[in-house]
């Protein structure tokens, strides 16, 4: 008897990790930073009065947070996973801490915790479902984690702007603590650990600018970037220009307002894309959601001030083919990627968010001193034609 251990009850009960394990964690985290993302662009105005010191200030921390991406890698190396991602979930909640000062500089120490978590969180995250879902299970798990997102992206802006707005920035950032807190106590309730079979090749290079390097020379993960830039463009376009493009036609905010909220409630159909992709191969759902997605982005510029709600539509269809990339865009990349690398190419791969944020606004202020607002969609369809013909011609039919 004195070698007979009693092991808690509890602890072998606990299911393995799924995509429900990863869907609830995503779903969580959506909430977390979807609550307050309306609200932190209205504080900055209301601290710098000036839009255009508002855009310098979103640059800052956006290239600023490109830094710390590309850096993570080495974060994964000298630390466990599990305490990056605890971190992830600290800096989201410090992040808030600042923001309720209201002040300038605790406005900038907010924004870039708020990037911090968010990469830590995506770059952990990702390699979790690397490590724990099958290759052949990916399409299914990535659409189910964008569907739970929709509830979080779809509520979660209004909701921080009603906290704001009726019980002030004490409530809303506290409802972001709130949720912070109760992503870190979900995740370690799951448990999650390493994969200890999969470990970071000794000879491969930790440097940021060597893992570019290496990332580059891979064709299939070039192409996975920019499946990945292609779509994301596609969102950062419609949250920034289809409201400010309601409101120059007259519409008003809360159309603007209507169309954003009517956009994140279409990612419920990541499940049918995802069933889509599962049934008919992931090459050609991708590619035919390129392609749709540049007919509807034509017709939207084409049609234009003219009729300003027809032009919502064409956006909000657009809207519906990029959740088919949402869903299955991310598996590009899971199934390219080398299992002893994962951990720097998925830091250089997470670049496409930064990217995205930096290069359709700078693009779109040369292309609106020649043309009017419709041709930022114009400009948008261009580039979701180029990524659906690459997709087409360079990803491999099996996926």
């Amino acid at each position: 008897m004195s070698t007979h251990v009693r092991h808690p009850i509890w602890l072998p009960a606990l299911r393995p990790a799924d995509a429900r394990t990863f869907a609830s964690l995503y779903a969580v985290e959506s909430f977390a930073r979807a609550t307050i993302s309306s609200v932190i662009p209205i504080q900055a105005y209301e601290i710098l009065h000036n839009e255009q010191i508002v855009s310098i200030l979103y640059t800052i921390v956006s290239l600023l947070g490109l830094s710390v991406t590309l850096f993570m890698p080495l974060l994964i190396r000298r630390f466990a996973r599990r305490w990056v991602y605890t971190a992830g979930c600290l800096m989201l909640a410090l992040g808030s801490v600042f923001f309720v000062t209201h002040t300038l500089p605790g406005q900038l120490a907010g924004m870039l915790c708020r990037v911090m978590g968010a990469s830590a969180l995506s770059i952990t995250l990702n390699l979790y479902i690397m490590d724990h879902i099958r290759k052949t299970e990916f399409m299914q798990a990535e659409s189910l984690r964008m569907a739970w997102s929709m509830f979080a992206w779809t509520g979660g802006p209004t909701l921080g702007i009603f906290l704001y707005t009726r019980f002030g920035i004490y409530a809303a950032h506290g409802a972001v603590v709130a949720f912070a807190l109760a992503l870190l106590a979900l995740f370690w309730a799951y448990r999650l650990g390493d994969n200890p079979s999969i470990r970071p090749g000794k000879s491969r290079p930790a440097n940021p600018l060597a893992n570019i390097g290496r990332f580059i020379a891979q064709p299939r993960l070039r192409l996975a970037w920019l499946i990945a830039f292609g779509r994301s463009c596609f969102w950062t376009t419609f949250f920034v220009y289809g409201p400010l493009f309601m409101v120059i036609t007259g519409e008003g905010k809360l159309a603007g307002g209507l169309l954003v909220s009517a956009g994140n409630a279409l990612l419920f159909m990541a499940i049918f894309w995802g069933k889509a992709g599962k049934r008919f191969g992931g090459r050609r759902i991708m590619t035919f959601a390129y392609f749709a997605m540049a007919a509807m982005l034509f017709a939207a510029g084409g049609v234009g001030e003219t009729a300003p709600l027809l032009t919502a539509g064409f956006l909000l269809c657009g809207a519906l083919f990029t959740i088919a990339l949402d869903a299955l865009g991310s598996t590009a990349f899971m199934r390219s990627v080398r299992a002893y690398e994962r951990a720097q190419m998925a830091a250089v791969y997470r670049t496409y968010l930064d990217f995205s944020e930096l290069t359709p606004p700078l693009v779109y202020s040369v292309v609106l001193t020649f043309f009017g607002l419709g041709s930022v969609f114009v400009t948008l369809g261009i580039l979701a034609a180029f990524c659906g013909f690459f997709t087409w011609r360079y990803l491999p039919k099996s996926f």
